[in-house]
């Protein structure tokens, strides 16, 4: 059996592999241009749809140009949908329940999707993170054509990486997504019923709390699944999802920090459209070698875009974020030990 060997240079400090560098410029790219059209056009508030957008050139980090490329655009398409559900739900003024509901059968469909097509990064969590932020800004007829036109570029961009592959132990996350590695579809249904238990619960503390809160909590419980054992076994499984829920809580908190110091001061629209384009680059460099970290990039970038297109009062905003946090991480912690069932030992997929 072949054994896998380290990548052949690495930059120092967090051990960055090949192509690391490459893969956070393109996706840097694919917003810094729709980011700047904007901006010049005076649309700042419409950023958030174009950086949802910009989040396909994360797929497909490793892979060859072929597999990029199809991975990429079905990571797209996962996007815009989740984009068009919530512009849809604003447009109707959907009530807050409502979101919940659907965030939560757009998660159980995604999580079977994602596992099938062997996304990475794994799980639906940008999709319904997209879903729940859109359906809670201003509906904008230009919005949708904005996410659609950034999904095309950065799968254009996604043609300039090398034709072959990086080697994959160097910069993919410990385990593999189902549709991957191979499970029986009892085992996915029951890991994509996780995401419905731990995106209701937390949707619904949320909605006790106002409507604010159900988005962030949601797209919190999603990160713990993320890491969760798709065949259901308790080790080293819960530990994988402990992990990665610590990063989530320390990292939005050091995030909520950088964004106390762009939103306090009142910089205005033009530097906080900046500060989402410039965030970019940083969470993907690290998003695949420190997850805990790249949150400290990640959170701000979300919370600029989304004052950008509905302004709210800044430490209230800081204060209900982090709390949030908690919320939802204990939903998807708690999803992630009770919801259990049989599962087969996985059994390799010979794709066509």
């Amino acid at each position: 059996m072949r054994t896998a060997r380290p990548s052949a240079r690495r930059s120092a400090g967090l051990g960055f592999a090949d192509g690391d560098w490459l893969h956070a410029c393109r996706v840097a790219v694919g917003l810094l241009v729709p980011g700047l059209a904007l901006l010049f056009a005076g649309r700042p508030e419409l950023i958030i749809f174009a950086a949802f957008g910009s989040f396909t050139g994360m797929y497909g980090r490793a892979e060859s140009r072929g597999l990029r490329i199809r991975h990429q655009s079905q990571g797209g398409a996962i996007l815009l949908a989740g984009v068009a559900i919530g512009t849809l739900l604003s447009a109707c003024h959907a009530r807050t329940w409502v979101l919940v509901v659907t965030e939560a059968g757009f998660a159980f469909v995604g999580a079977l999707v994602t596992n099938r097509l062997g996304l990475v990064p794994r799980g639906p969590f940008f999709g319904i993170f997209a879903l729940g932020a859109i359906a809670l800004v201003p509906a904008d007829r230009a919005g949708l054509a904005i996410c659609a036109g950034t999904v095309l570029f950065c799968v254009l961009i996604g043609l300039t990486g090398p034709k072959r592959a990086f080697d994959r132990s160097s910069v993919s996350p410990p385990g593999m997504a189902c549709g991957q590695e191979g499970c029986d579809r009892g085992c996915a249904l029951v890991h994509a019923a996780r995401y419905v238990v731990a995106i209701s619960a937390a949707g619904f503390c949320g909605l006790l709390l106002g409507v604010e809160h159900a988005n962030w909590a949601m797209a919190s419980a999603a990160v713990p699944l993320a890491a969760a054992d798709v065949r259901n076994r308790l080790h080293p499984g819960v530990h994988s999802v402990l992990h990665r829920s610590a990063h989530r809580v320390l990292g939005t908190f050091a995030g909520l920090g950088v964004t106390a110091l762009l939103l306090l001061p009142d910089l205005g629209e033009t530097s906080l459209a900046l500060s989402v384009i410039v965030l970019l680059f940083p969470t993907e460099l690290f998003m695949s070698r420190h997850y805990g970290l790249a949150l400290g990039f990640f959170t701000p970038l979300i919370m600029a875009m989304t004052e950008l297109a509905t302004p709210a009062e800044p430490l209230a905003l800081l204060a209900d974020r982090g709390l949030d946090t908690l919320i939802g991480v204990a939903a998807g912690i708690g999803a992630a030990v009770l919801v259990r069932g049989p599962c087969a030992e996985a059994r390799p997929i010979v794709r066509p």
